[in-house]
């Protein structure tokens, strides 16, 4: 009998050292996932805004002062081109006739470089005569000979006396700078102009063109 068990007690062991050796290694799960090298996303890039398109040199930067220079300048050289091609119609003197022929040709060409700046600036000018022009040149068109001739001279001394004080003083306290040469750069003709006009209303006293000091 104790040879029995220990027979039986050595099999038994040898039967476990055969069944762990034959024990199959475990297999890797067919169902894990294989690693899979991860995406490389790329740094967003802030989208720029589109900057605003760059407003005109000026404009709606001018002062009240100096639109309203601008916009009486061109009222005044309108009404001075319209009255001097009446007179250049209608007056009896070859030097009312000449003058209104200059006043045409001068104040086209200071209305069309004030157009220009107007432009630049975002101003609109006016196109018409204002209701004091318009009834000025109605009034003087119903007039004829010496009676025009008086009329219109005297009228372009007072509008000459206005404009050489407001050019003046846009050229010296004027904010925007193109402005204010426009102003320095038109006065010396307008001095002419009112020199000259006094000395058709008035031969032989006609006051000296003043000087101004840039």
């Amino acid at each position: 009998m104790p040879n029995f068990k220990i027979l039986s007690t050595g099999l038994a062991a040898i039967a476990l050292s055969v069944a762990a050796g034959c024990t199959p290694t475990t297999p890797h799960d067919q169902n894990t996932t294989s690693e899979v090298p991860p995406t490389r996303t790329e740094p967003v890039q802030a989208t720029e805004s589109p900057s605003p398109s760059p407003t005109a040199p000026g404009q709606n930067n001018l002062s009240s002062l100096d639109r309203q220079f601008i916009n009486e300048a061109a009222q005044d050289g309108l009404a001075e081109v319209q009255l001097g091609q009446l007179a250049s119609e209608r007056a009896a003197s070859n030097s009312v006739k000449q003058f209104g022929q200059r006043m045409v040709q001068d104040h086209t060409q200071v209305n069309n470089q004030l157009q220009q700046l107007a432009t630049q600036k975002g101003v609109t000018l006016p196109k018409t005569l204002n209701n004091e022009n318009k009834q000025l040149s109605q009034r003087l068109s119903k007039l004829s000979g010496a009676q025009f001739d008086r009329e219109y001279i005297n009228q372009m001394v007072q509008a000459h006396q206005k404009d050489v004080a407001a050019f003046e003083n846009q050229a010296q306290q004027g904010q925007d700078t193109d402005l204010k040469a426009f102003a320095a750069q038109t006065l010396p003709a307008l001095q002419e102009h009112l020199q000259e006009a006094r000395s058709i209303a008035n031969p032989g006293t006609a006051t000296p063109t003043p000087t101004t000091t840039p």
